[in-house]
């Protein structure tokens, strides 16, 4: 049987339309979602301009409706958060332990519509089979995934748009201080940029216990949030401040003049994307957490001496071991995830949504399915 429902459909062309599509029900692995909150983040907003009809979304939590016949690890009715980094379980990355890169399935190492996800035809529009954005397509009132795509979540009671934010902003801010930098207890931290992103490397820092957690934005209005979030200390940019260098002697002034032990850059500006070498120490680490693809010049005296500068995807995912971690610290306190939601917004209102995503304005913005 299938089930006609609305949907964010990006044209390929920079716009896009709410529409219905057809979602066929799951055979095999697949799972049926109900999704019930998706958050954004900037690379919603980019695949507007992917070149070809998708449906937009990949940040969601939502209830499970229906299973194929192969699905062991949920069942119908469970609540589940989306995960887009999917793993075969048998390639080359998936046995060294990297799911998040998988060489099979992950949408940005293997392509749209990678072969281990959703059958080709499980959703349609116009009569035509569509791709999912990073194989889920959260923007959407159901969706049909692998049941790799899926965690459960065994909190009932937990707020849907805060579950939605795990999704990806949270995991990759979170992630990447954690399992990828693996900042130790009484480091110090420079935070360069406190988005969505920013703030939950902030969270990991704090939850690491980094001494100092120096946040750095051009917007007053983001540093207070920054304080909110843990930072100990926030610095001011200037738009003219070529690379943060000026920056960055702020940042030796208040690391016993040698730098930080790391800092991450969570801009998407190509120009910074050399701009934490310049704040960490020498045998620090520099971190580029929010994907820039550009190409970016560096001055290599800035390696200078023993840094180290990494780029990792979705901070190293497991999604199966990280997200119940992240869910248990927001139980306990210690993660903030209802205070990340700024602004709920209907299906109808993801123009809105994205306008006030790009002005800055939220940390972030969730459109709510009910």
């Amino acid at each position: 049987m299938t089930l006609t429902c609305k949907a964010a459909i990006g044209t390929g062309n920079g716009s896009f339309i709410i529409d219905e599509i057809q979602v066929n029900q799951p055979v095999d692995s697949e799972v049926m979602v109900e999704i019930r909150a998706a958050s954004l983040c900037h690379t919603d907003y980019d695949s507007l301009n992917w070149g070809y009809p998708l449906v937009l979304g990949h940040e969601g939590a939502g209830i499970v409706t229906a299973i194929g016949p192969e699905v062991r690890q949920v069942k119908e009715g469970d609540h589940v958060i989306l995960n887009w980094a999917t793993a075969c379980g048998n390639c080359f990355q998936c046995q060294l332990g990297n799911l998040h890169i998988c060489e099979n399935n992950s949408p940005v190492i293997a392509g749209v519509d990678s072969p281990g996800q959703a059958r080709k035809g499980g959703t349609r529009w116009k009569n035509k089979h569509i791709p999912r954005s990073f194989n889920i397509g959260t923007l959407s009132q159901f969706t049909l995934v692998q049941e790799s795509a899926v965690v459960k979540n065994p909190y009932n009671d937990m707020l849907f748009e805060s579950a939605s934010v795990i999704s990806c902003g949270v995991m990759t801010g979170f992630g990447s201080v954690v399992n990828a930098a693996k900042v130790t207890a009484g480091a110090s931290v420079v935070v360069l940029g406190t988005g969505g992103v920013g703030l939950n490397v902030i969270q990991g820092a704090r939850i690491s216990q980094a001494a100092k957690i120096i946040a750095v934005d051009i917007s007053l209005a983001r540093l207070d949030m920054a304080a909110r979030f843990g930072a100990t200390d926030c610095i001011l940019a200037d738009k003219s401040d070529a690379q943060l260098l000026r920056c960055s002697e702020q940042v030796k002034s208040m690391t016993d003049g040698r730098g930080a032990d790391y800092a991450f850059e969570c801009t998407a500006v190509p120009a910074l994307g050399a701009a934490p070498l310049a704040m960490i120490r020498n045998a620090g680490m520099a971190v580029q957490v929010s994907g820039i693809e550009q190409q970016v010049t560096i001055d290599m005296e800035l390696f200078e001496w023993d840094k180290t500068y990494i780029n990792p995807l979705y901070g190293m995912c497991n999604a199966q071991n990280d997200f119940p971690k992240l869910v248990s610290l927001y139980r306990s306190g210690q993660l903030m995830l209802d205070e990340m939601v700024t602004t709920r917004y209907a299906l109808e209102q993801l123009q809105q949504a994205f306008d006030d995503m790009i002005s800055g304005k939220n940390a972030k913005g969730v459109i709510l399915f009910k």
